[in-house]
């Protein structure tokens, strides 16, 4: 059987199971599409989170920028690990005590005041969007390789999936359906993990394989690497960063922002008690883990193997680097891998020097006395963990399985996404603001409609996207952390801020993180619309965009603060509602009001 029949058997199953729960567990009323129904086990939602937290970034992404940056780019493992213990901690049971559909809801009745839920559902979309706009980019990734078809037609393929069960079954089937995605996922994920770890290591657990010995050399794994790639010019992969401010910053907004984001907020008011709130983050954070510990031998192990498979004789050298850097493979022998991605556009070739051998290094390195004109060989970071059982020469069967594990990952925080900005615009605007009486049928209608149009923008969006899949989401988690989570935190630990407090406060956070993003990605992430090259000599004081949700949240902070101490008290009921939701005991179902 052909690789691609393998590809589209394993994918196209995968697909058939997810459609089929999503008829399963078709929603039938307002309570099943926002909250399944308010009766999800904590375990089972605990696999949901996983899903939902998981995505393209997670699973496509995020190893490709640590395989590339090395310990630089380690700041999104520990700010999306960090931040999903800070959502877990201080804001899920709070929020499942106040017991409403949905963020912007929440913020509108603390702050008593319809305006700061209409700003936070501007937050709420301004956020979902962009992140949304990472997954679509990430599945097209990985239908363009494993589907053989463009990016366009791939993006076209996985909307279309994902319309069926998110629009089909609301937050009930894509509860259930997230359940499948994560086991499918966290397999897809592991095994060629494990398979890789035993080539390089003979220790078939990833995580312990990293600190291993390098079987070919007899050198540390990590020693080895660094090895490699300083020889080509590049960083150090274990080096420590010359901007610390920066990785600070950045590291922070994605926690802040990871506890700012309304789609895994909205997992937690799926069960039925706090008490289960509390249960589903542990869950949710040991489902997590399994993925999040073995994320960085992953990228560990395809860069090694990517430098290697290149330069052969550097994977057994362990002194002459230069001698073995003189002796790439040609062009014409390059693996058959390394040709399929080709077709793909994701990897290119320019023979600079005309040997008809690859040259790949750093391209700011200056290695003219080697005979070599130019870095020859472009590498998409996204496709190194689709491409790692290519590399490592794995069985078709894992190869196909890594393909329906990626797509998974892209559709299962797509569909909670889309869910999130469908909430907000049929319950929060439609209901909460355009027409408070609308009956519950018309109200599901409106969901359902704004999410098939959400699913449009999103897939068009995600045909041009402003940079990778993690590096896409990283922007939203700024925007979230300059926006949401401020007004968050204010609305449950704070009596003082008031509701002129919270909207001065989410309008600044948000609109100060937006044109700073915008300057440097492209006004309204239209591409050559910025104002100022994305480099770090044009940032202000060396913070780059995907860090300024930090300061952002600051700002927010700053603000509310300023202006609720410059005006009235909330109400006495709106204090003593604060009061109530910091205990969180007792809380029945979630609520229509």
């Amino acid at each position: 059987m052909s690789q691609f029949a393998i590809n589209v058997l394993f994918v196209g199953a995968s697909f058939a199971l997810y459609i089929g729960i999503a008829i399963w567990a078709k929603a039938g009323s307002t309570k099943d599409f926002y909250v399944a129904g308010g009766g999800v086990h904590p375990v089972t939602n605990g696999m949901a989170i996983g899903a939902d937290w998981m995505s393209a970034a997670s699973f496509i992404s995020m190893a490709g920028l640590i395989a590339a940056g090395g310990y630089a780019n380690s700041t999104f493992l520990m700010g999306w690990t960090g931040g999903y213990v800070l959502l877990a901690m201080l804001l899920a049971p709070y929020l499942r005590k106040f017991g409403k559909f949905t963020v912007p809801e929440f913020i509108g009745d603390r702050f008593y005041s319809r305006t700061a839920r209409m700003v936070a559902v501007v937050c709420l979309i301004v956020a979902s969007v962009t992140y949304v706009i990472g997954q679509m980019a990430g599945a097209g990734v990985a239908f363009s390789r494993f589907l053989e078809v463009d990016a366009t037609t791939g993006l076209i393929i996985a909307a279309i999936v994902v319309f069926f069960y998110s629009v089909l079954g609301g937050m009930k089937g894509i509860t259930y359906t997230q359940v499948a995605q994560y086991i499918v996922l966290i397999i897809a994920y592991t095994i060629p993990a494990v398979f890789i770890s035993l080539q390089l290591t003979d220790n078939p657990i990833p995580a312990l394989g990293l600190f291993s010995d390098h079987t070919a050399s007899g050198e540390p794994l990590l020693s080895k690497l660094n090895e490699v790639v300083t020889a080509l010019g590049f960083n150090s992969y274990t080096g420590m960063v010359d901007n610390k401010l920066n990785m600070v910053l950045f590291t922070l907004s994605l926690m802040i922002g990871t506890a700012g984001l309304p789609h895994v907020i909205m997992r937690f008011f799926t069960v039925p008690k706090v008490a289960d709130a509390r249960w589903s983050a542990g869950w949710a954070l040991v489902f997590i883990g399994l993925l999040y510990l073995t994320a960085p031998a992953v990228a560990s192990m395809a860069r090694l193997n990517l430098m290697t498979t290149i330069y052969p004789d550097m994977a057994g050298q362990v002194e002459n680097y230069d001698a073995a850097a003189a002796d790439s493979i040609a062009y014409a022998d390059r693996p058959n891998w390394i040709r399929t991605w080709e077709e793909t556009g994701l990897i290119t070739f320019e023979d600079k020097n005309n040997d008809g051998k690859i040259q790949f290094y750093n391209p700011s390195a200056d290695f003219s006395d080697r005979g070599w004109k130019g870095n020859e060989l472009t590498v998409n970071n996204d496709i190194l963990v689709l491409a790692n059982p290519e590399i490592a020469n794995l069985p078709g069967w894992v190869i196909g399985l890594i393909a329906a594990g990626g797509l998974a990952a892209a559709l299962s925080t797509a569909a909670g996404l889309l869910l999130a900005i469908s909430s907000a615009i049929s319950h929060d605007l439609i209901k909460g603001a355009l027409n408070p009486h609308i009956t519950e049928k018309g109200e599901l209608l409106a969901a359902r409609i704004s999410m098939s149009v959400a699913i449009v923008v999103a897939t068009y969006l995600g045909a041009n996207p402003p940079g990778f899949a993690a590096q896409v989401v990283a922007l939203a988690f700024g925007i979230a952390a300059a926006s949401l989570f401020p007004v968050l935190m204010m609305g449950i630990f704070s009596k003082r801020v008031n509701n002129k407090g919270a909207i001065a406060g989410m309008l600044s956070g948000l609109l100060f993180t937006l044109v700073y993003i915008f300057v440097y990605k492209g006004w309204f992430f239209i591409p050559g619309t910025n104002n100022l090259a994305d480099t770090p000599a044009n940032w202000v004081l060396g913070i780059s965009p995907l860090s300024i949700g930090a300061v952002g949240a600051i700002i927010n902070f700053a603000v509310a603060y300023i202006v609720s101490n410059a005006s009235e008290q909330p109400p006495q009921e709106i204090q003593d509602l604060v009061e109530s939701v910091r205990y969180p005991k007792g809380a029945g179902g979630a609520v229509d009001h």
